[in-house]
């Protein structure tokens, strides 16, 4: 197996990950230590001669690092810019290493920085269109709302569901609301439509039967936003929630497929 000196890798400059856990690191390192790594680090030629640039892996070689190895196994590749970040993003999504945040960074990269569309994007990360736009639209909070995503304060949920608000101020002051009384993602959503000017939503009458919400998950699944049936014997309703044009063309995508409007 190819190995090379630590000291002639370089980080991954689109590495998508910001943060590492210093006790799985740690971690890592005392395994590294005991049993080597496992599996080879993918790096490229750099433009220096006889150097290189990470692709993927960079856990391991912070660990190896840590662990005192002087050289690591890696499998060389050639790679462009957008394939070192396509590398470094489906390798964190696929072990679900990859925060919210870090996943909307590397999307708006590939969007911003190599002009691929939604739906592309979606294809080569294995995710709804759906999913990829509604990610993207957590960059939109306020930073206040973003350092408590990231820092894990609140979820993803509660993210998504202050974006109903129309402005930073209104959804960095439902952050506070929702930090002080320890909220969880449905009573946020309740604050969400209260401070927005929403009627609330009256209260079901009877509780729905698994079947029906076996199918409301379902739904919500496939389409990546909040789904709600309600109905009575055998007449009903399906409401579909967005909360933008381009949440609501995406949805329109998603059920009628990409050419609709063709």
């Amino acid at each position: 197996m190819l190995t090379l000196p630590v000291d002639q890798i370089s980080p991954n400059p689109r590495q998508p990950r910001s943060r590492f856990d210093p006790e799985a690191l740690s971690e890592l390192a005392d395994s590294i230590r005991e049993h080597g790594i496992l599996q080879p680090l993918i790096v490229t030629e750099s433009a220096e001669p006889g150097q290189y640039v990470l692709v993927a892996g960079e856990r391991r070689l912070l660990a190896a690092r840590q662990a005192g190895l002087e050289r690591v196994p890696v499998m060389i590749r050639a790679a462009s810019d957008l394939e070192r970040l396509e590398l470094a993003l489906i390798e964190n999504i696929q072990r679900s290493n990859l925060g919210p945040l870090e996943a909307a960074e590397a999307y708006r990269q590939l969007a911003e920085d190599f002009g691929l569309s939604h739906e592309e994007i979606s294809h080569r990360v294995a995710k709804s269109r759906v999913t990829v736009t509604n990610t993207l639209r957590l960059l939109n909070l306020p930073e206040s709302v973003r350092d408590a995503l990231a820092q894990g304060k609140i979820s993803e949920g509660h993210a998504r569901a202050l974006l109903a608000l129309a402005t930073p101020q209104a959804q960095a002051a439902a952050l506070q609301t929702i930090l002080a009384q320890e909220l969880n993602v449905r009573q946020t959503e309740a604050l969400a439509r209260r401070l927005g000017g929403e009627r609330p939503i009256p209260a079901q009458k009877t509780t729905p039967s698994p079947e029906i919400s076996d199918l409301a998950d379902r739904l919500q699944a496939f389409l990546g936003t909040r789904v709600s049936l309600s109905g009575r014997g055998k007449k009903g309703k399906i409401t579909i929630f967005y909360y933008s044009d381009e949440e609501l063309n995406a949805l329109v995508d998603r059920l009628l497929g990409p050419t609709w409007d063709n």
